[in-house]
């Protein structure tokens, strides 16, 4: 099969694309999925670096890749609920690849009005935009929320996530962003990349973060004594000693509410962005454009 092949930590150079790949086996329980498409997210290129090795290691040679948009094609035979042809999507491993292996248990159908491109966008930012808001936050209907990063896929995903949870939403962007901030439907647009906006926040009740230090540190004073700070890049140094509860959390795949989401993104209720697609021949392109191009959506594969 056609694969990425990644034999040791380095730059983009060192993604083999290779055409040889024995096709993954799968067990009792697992699925073997045809992947069309996948994306690009920050971790891909943190492992591939190295950056990202002290708390997930990789054994070489390695696969990268987290989101599947594809179809069945085989499957254990403890595997109910899936037919050969069925569309599916999942938050998985080793997606930059012509197939890959999968507990059925991660997958979701992939809804009727959403291609196999505009699902491989979902499953990452989807799952950790609900868990950040629904596991790490804990979110109150009535509780004033502050998301930073809000135009990002995670940031998006957890705007919408507290809104249909009753909260006051705030959406944390860059100035520049602003206008383009103002699409999101969140209660108010602020920008937290200048100190001019700022002290206008009072009593958050927590903080939904996905950019971390520096802007972090100067926003935690205004989060109240006992609020929540859930953060998707573990706890910051500028939160220690401070009267707050620190969450940090990794996602977890969770088929039924990946479904549900990315059904409200087929309904229109919010949106993933999708930047520009490559052939996964041209991983090594798409991942420099997505670590260094600052694109204003997701970079998928299509395999």
């Amino acid at each position: 099969m056609k694969a990425v092949v990644l034999y040791e930590y380095g730059d983009v150079n060192k993604l083999q694309f290779e055409n040889d790949q024995q096709e993954p086996p799968f067990g009792p329980t697992e699925v073997r999925v045809r992947v069309h498409a996948t994306s690009i997210n920050p971790i891909d290129w943190k492992i591939r670096s190295g950056a990202a090795r002290s708390r997930m290691p990789v054994d070489f040679p390695a696969i990268l890749g987290r989101d599947l948009a594809g179809e069945v094609v085989d499957f254990g035979r403890d595997v109910t609920g899936f037919h050969k042809g069925m569309r599916v999507m999942a938050l998985a491993n080793g997606t930059y690849a012509e197939f890959t292996t999968v507990r059925a248990d991660v997958l979701a159908p992939i809804p009727d009005k959403l291609s196999y491109t505009q699902a491989a966008a979902l499953p990452l930012v989807l799952t950790t935009g609900a868990q950040l808001i629904e596991r790490a936050v804990n979110v109150q209907s009535g509780w004033s929320v502050l998301v930073t990063g809000a135009l990002g896929g995670v940031g998006r995903t957890a705007v919408h996530v507290a809104r249909k949870h009753g909260a006051r939403v705030i959406a944390g962007v860059k100035r520049s962003q602003i206008d383009e901030a103002s699409t999101l439907g969140a209660d108010r647009v602020i920008a937290i990349d200048t100190e001019e906006e700022i002290p206008n926040l009072r009593d958050l009740d927590a903080i939904a973060d996905t950019i971390g230090e520096p802007a972090i540190g100067r926003l935690l004073r205004y989060l109240k004594d006992g609020g929540v700070l859930g953060s998707v890049l573990g706890q910051p140094e500028s939160a220690r000693g401070r009267n707050i509860q620190v969450r940090a959390m990794m996602a977890q795949p969770d088929a039924s509410r990946l479904y549900e989401l990315a059904d409200d993104v087929a309904r229109g209720e919010f949106t993933i962005p999708i930047a520009q697609t490559f052939r996964l021949e041209e991983a090594r392109k798409a991942q420099d454009l997505a670590e260094h191009g600052h694109p204003h959506g997701k970079v998928l594969l299509v395999a």
